[in-house]
């Protein structure tokens, strides 16, 4: 990783500014400038760590931070110590240490065992963007809060990206969701992160959520959640090209020789992966013309054959290898529910679909104008004749801006909550 220094501009110095102002660091505006009241903010915490006090963020500053990035701190038991006074000092609850640590006895530490503890705060990380460096981090912290949680992998991205697997509860009703097919749509990904923070959250306090019983949902459905379909694609959208990975000629090149790619929905193949399964394939690649589309780009382009990109073809095993009861796949921008498929859908997808519409408040769409081809939501209606939907949250142009985030978050709530018991 490269040092971070003042007058570097980006996501992650907006990533250190965020965290360190949430411990209490003031560097100023989130805003990815690392400007002088960032660098002071560093030579803070430094000072406060005994480090080289530079205001430079490099291996060993960055190390330091990296706790609390993940949300949590490791920490070896000293004699006298107490669930209560180690929470006290971390600023933190004993319920959390609890969780974290279900094969250690609160009644019975032993002096030199590491346990984890928690801090106090929510660790999804919301007002960042949402690069695949932030995931991780959020991954990590989850499984180390809730360490009773799946997580696991369907398989890699074109550059070896893990694609992630979240699953919740153990019940036999099996639902699926996913987010971030479209690069420019990786607000979708926090979303669905902080929505599996806040369910956990309501688990383990025995708490309802929207009035949703969160531990029958855990005992009667199981929720399998792929929260970046696209990683490679997100990190090119928000961090531009990786001149040591990529090639930056030919990614501008597919890009109409532009180096800004905040239009970009494709895979860093240049396929755009919401049009590269096996539904009305070949039907759509006839309509490719029409679009002025001749290759890889940005969009659109709907690869050489179905199933040709790894991340599709990860999703389609992934899928296959379960009986999902319904699937739904977060898109951006519009505030409207896509439901139907060339009259494969079920007869029940229409009365779902408008309790879905209920409780976001999104347009259900009319079937005369949402007629798709090739994408994920109808490849799983053709495959299996079960209801799936795309979600189409926010609205603006791509990528939605993070200001968006709570009312996205807010108006899907419960439909992903909906989603697992209808």
């Amino acid at each position: 990783m490269a040092s971070l220094k003042k007058g570097d501009q980006g996501p992650r110095v907006q990533l250190v500014q965020y965290i360190l102002q949430l411990i209490g660091f003031n560097p100023g505006q989130i805003n990815g400038i690392f400007d002088q009241e960032t660098e002071n903010a560093v030579t803070s915490f430094q000072e406060n760590l005994g480090l080289i006090d530079d205001g430079i963020v490099g291996v060993e500053t960055m190390e330091a931070l990296e706790p609390y990035l993940l949300g949590y701190q490791e920490y070896q038991i000293q004699r006298g110590d107490t669930y209560a006074s180690i929470a006290k000092n971390f600023g933190t609850s004993t319920m959390t240490i609890q969780i974290a640590n279900p094969d250690i006895n609160p009644q019975a530490l032993v002096p030199g065992t590491v346990i984890i503890v928690p801090y106090g705060y929510d660790l999804v990380k919301t007002n960042v963007p949402y690069t695949f460096e932030v995931l991780n981090y959020d991954i990590r912290g989850l499984q180390a809060r809730y360490p009773f949680i799946k997580v696991d992998s369907i398989g890699r991205s074109v550059k070896g990206n893990e694609l992630y697997r979240i699953q919740l509860g153990k019940g036999p009703n099996q639902v699926t969701y996913n987010a971030s097919h479209h690069s420019n749509e990786w607000i979708t990904t926090p979303v669905l992160m902080k929505w599996i923070e806040e369910f956990l959250k309501s688990y383990v306090r025995n708490e309802p959520l929207r009035g949703y019983n969160i531990s029958d949902i855990w005992n009667g459905s199981t929720i399998d959640i792929i929260p970046m379909v696209n990683p490679d694609g997100v990190d090119l959208v928000i961090n531009g090209p990786n001149p040591e990975e990529d090639n930056v000629e030919q990614l501008i090149g597919w890009n109409f020789g532009n180096d800004d790619f905040s239009d970009w929905k494709s895979n860093i193949n240049g396929v755009d992966l919401n049009r590269n399964y096996d539904a009305a394939w070949d039907e759509y690649k006839e309509l490719e013309a029409d679009f002025g589309v001749t290759g890889p780009g940005p969009a659109l382009y709907a690869g050489k054959a179905p199933e040709s990109q790894p991340e599709v073809k990860a999703m389609v095993d992934f899928t296959m290898a379960k009986e999902y009861r319904l699937t739904l796949a977060y898109h951006t921008q519009g505030q409207v529910i896509f439901w139907d498929f060339m009259n494969f859908e079920p007869p029940e997808s229409l009365p779902i679909g408008e309790e879905f519409s209920k409780v976001s408040g999104y347009v259900l769409a009319d079937p005369a104008l949402s007629q798709s081809f090739a994408g994920y939501k109808d490849w799983f209606i053709k495959e299996f004749s079960r209801p799936g939907y795309t979600i189409e949250a926010g609205i603006g142009k791509n990528p939605l801006p993070l200001e968006q985030f709570g009312t996205i978050y807010e108006d899907n709530e419960e439909l992903l909550l909906l989603a697992s018991v209808i």
